[in-house]
């Protein structure tokens, strides 16, 4: 079932803005993309880009480094001292 709001346009700057209801769930900075087809418009939460990590320029860059192997990974246990208490 779907809702309906009513929103007012207003001049900001040199553009026209959009101002919409609280009740919809959106907040300052959110970004948005308008689509508008045969005079309607709809608009969506913009996909969020996942951010990574281009390790390109660094691949061989350190040639004496190389990948653990998993024995190499275990820590053996050992007892910390966390605030002067032993656990």
């Amino acid at each position: 079932m779907s809702r309906e709001y009513r929103a007012k346009v207003f001049k900001s700057g040199n553009s026209v803005a959009l101002r919409l209801p609280k009740a919809l769930g959106l907040n300052d900075g959110d970004e948005m993309v308008l689509r508008e087809e045969h005079g309607k418009y709809a608009f969506e939460p913009a996909p969020v880009e996942r951010k990574t990590i281009d390790l390109t320029g660094i691949w061989g860059s350190c040639p004496g480094l190389k990948p653990l192997t998993r024995e190499e990974r275990m820590m053996e246990p050992r007892e910390l001292d966390w605030e002067g208490k032993l656990l």
